[in-house]
């Protein structure tokens, strides 16, 4: 590796020393330089046949790009050369697991005995890997974005004497690094749309852009150029007018504002939490604000304001305003309709209609805890209240069939409804059916056959077959169709009609006695 480049100040009084004499030792002494270094610069003067004058003509610039240009001139030595050409490889062979640095230089020393030190071996491997990967300093602009991640070391909680682990979620602005963090039961796509809710009201409005990493209760699928979001988090983002952009994967320096953070929480936070016991959440997260507020008052290293002021002073205004409701989770499911024209919601298998001309086809279910929209091609065909009882139906009557709302129908008032509208009489015979008939089913049937023979015969002759049939006290379908069929209500008819009137031309039967 090739000494320092020294000052060209220096490299001037070098040049002018030695043109007034002076040996390379007196120069050195004089100027504060090494013997060798001063020889090594007298040499280079020379072999680029400069005269004093032409060298004191020359710029910083141009006497840095004469002399630099000369001394990285085919000047590497051999030493050198071999372990710069099999660098990339041992750059290969560290992203193995399991491989260290140590073991790559015992297996170079193997190769190469008279090679360099471990120091100087580390150094030429550093300056390789900046030089293959250089580092891009991230501006961070005002109310752009917030990044979000789990802390990888939980905290705990003693619950009804039961130990367990609860995870702490972290959420850090771009510009101020102001901090939220917050315990929760667990990584699920609920806990992770609360605990990012609630940072938005702790910093009082929403960034342009939510950046989480890759956590699946966001993220569905990764990519590097267009990753898959869930759609739920998609949701309330969209609901805090936030873009969510994640970040790429195994792309660690996307992220490396909130891992920093999440260091910082480490040795801020959770040394405040030790020798500590808590029973619940509410509890370990009423201590982990006390904690987060004195974190963000606190001052920066080496600056005299904290992440709060700067918040205060440079990005509080430039956050969007939050809406004025909370966002709902809503699920999303998507399901075919069976053939009765339902659909089941896996989650407490109960059973929604939708109009009958969706049977068979693939509808979207979206639902919270008190309603469920059914969408098919993202037309809104069906809306239910949410029923939570298992294996039951909430059937709408405008979703049947005409044969099937027909059915839906039936009941004891609706039959005597429409006997009133025929004639009393089949009113009454339909009301003395429903009473006398056991099973209520049974009954109905009877009902809608004896309603619809009014069709047939006639609202006149229906209602002197049920007179008949009453005043046989027999009550039934079966009855009424007999009676009708035997012409029955019209011999009752015709037997009033024969009946003589009372006069006294008329002999009655006593006259032949």
């Amino acid at each position: 590796m090739p000494n320092k480049t020294i000052s060209m100040i220096k490299l001037r009084q070098v040049i002018r020393l030695y043109h007034q004499g002076k040996g390379s030792k007196s120069i050195a002494s004089t100027i504060g330089l090494s013997r060798t270094t001063v020889k090594k610069y007298i040499r280079q003067y020379n072999r680029l046949g400069f005269d004093y004058e032409t060298f004191s003509g020359q710029s910083d610039m141009e006497l840095s790009e004469r002399f630099q240009a000369e001394e990285h001139s085919g000047r590497k030595s051999e030493k050198e050369q071999s372990l710069e050409s099999i660098l990339p490889d041992l750059v290969k062979q560290l992203k193995k697991k399991g491989v260290s640095q140590e073991l790559i230089y015992r297996r170079y020393k193997e190769q190469y005995p008279e090679g360099y030190s471990f120091s100087h071996f580390k150094r030429f491997l550093r300056l390789y890997k900046s030089q293959m990967n250089p580092i891009m300093h991230m501006e961070h602009k005002a109310g752009d974005k917030m990044f979000i991640d789990f802390a990888g070391t939980r905290l705990r909680i003693e619950e009804d004497g039961v130990s367990r682990e609860v995870e702490v979620f972290v959420a850090i602005l771009g510009c101020s690094q102001l901090t939220y963090v917050e315990a929760v039961s667990s990584q699920k796509k609920e806990d992770l749309v609360k605990a990012s809710e609630n940072a938005l009201h702790y910093f009082g409005g929403s960034p342009l852009a939510i950046v989480p990493d890759n956590l699946r209760s966001a993220v569905t699928k990764g990519s590097r150029y267009e990753a898959v979001i869930n759609d739920t988090f998609a949701c309330f983002a969209e609901h805090y007018g936030c873009t969510v952009l994640p970040a790429r994967v195994y792309k660690p320096r996307d992220k490396s504002l909130v891992e920093g953070a999440v260091k910082l929480v480490y040795r801020n936070i959770y040394t405040m939490m030790e020798n500590r016991t808590f029973h619940d959440l509410q509890s370990i997260n009423e201590a982990i604000r006390v904690a987060v507020e004195i974190y963000n008052n606190r001052p920066f290293s080496h600056k005299a304001h904290s992440r709060r002021q700067l918040f205060e002073q440079i990005e509080r205004d430039t956050l969007q305003d939050l809406p004025p409701y909370r966002y709902r989770i809503r699920e999303q499911s998507v399901l075919t309709v069976n053939r009765s024209g339902h659909v089941r919601l896996g989650s407490e298998n109960h059973f929604y209609s939708v109009p009958t001309k969706y049977i068979g086809k693939r509808v979207t279910l979206i639902h919270d805890r008190d309603k469920v929209d059914i969408y098919c091609r993202h037309i809104l065909i069906a809306t239910h209240e949410r029923d939570m009882r298992p294996y039951q139906y909430t059937t709408l009557s405008e979703h049947l069939a005409p044969n099937h709302r027909y059915l839906m129908e039936w009941d004891a008032e609706n039959f005597i409804r429409r006997g009133k509208e025929i004639h009393g009489d089949v009113a009454a015979y339909v009301e003395k059916v429903l009473e006398e008939t056991a099973y209520p089913e049974k009954a109905y049937k009877s009902c809608s056959g004896i309603l619809n023979l009014a069709r047939k015969v006639g609202a006149e002759r229906l209602a002197g077959a049920c007179r008949y049939a009453y005043g046989l006290g027999q009550f039934g379908y079966r009855t009424v169709e007999d009676v009708l069929q035997q012409g029955l209500d019209r011999l009752h008819i015709e037997e009033e009609s024969a009946i003589l009137p009372t006069h006294e031309n008329i002999r009655g039967n006593e006259y032949y006695q």
